[in-house]
């Protein structure tokens, strides 16, 4: 059983990640509120987390980073990243956030797919 950590709170892209990733075996975690992050880490142990260049008031490259400076501090367990970008220009925000691999929006579910088994292998 694997699980993953979806933080967004736009339905459409909720939906697009769970079609895409949705498979027996793998619990999908939906968290729309980006300030419990580290703590539901902390709680659900995901095998990778998945989250939305915004979510709510907060940017996702801040939310990559609080969950990096829980694993830091030992608070949340080891795991990888996928930032949701809105365009390819904003690249340089997931590899400054420390996200594992990133994904543009649109995305097909082979890309993201394709994102989460690479890092995770």
């Amino acid at each position: 059983m694997s699980t993953v950590l979806l933080i967004a709170d736009t339905p459409w892209v909720v939906n697009d990640v769970r079609s895409a990733i949705s498979s027996p075996g793998r619990e999908i975690v939906v968290l729309n509120d980006p300030t419990i992050a580290a703590s539901t880490a902390a709680e659900t142990r995901p095998d990778v987390a998945i989250v939305d260049l915004q979510v709510g008031a907060m940017g996702g490259m801040a939310i990559v980073r609080s969950i990096h400076d829980g694993q830091a501090l030992g608070q949340v367990p080891d795991f990888p990243t996928v930032l949701l970008l809105d365009r390819t220009a904003d690249r340089f925000l997931a590899r400054r956030s420390g996200a594992n691999a990133s994904v543009v929006k649109p995305f097909t579910a082979q890309e993201l797919r394709s994102a989460v088994t690479r890092i995770l292998l």
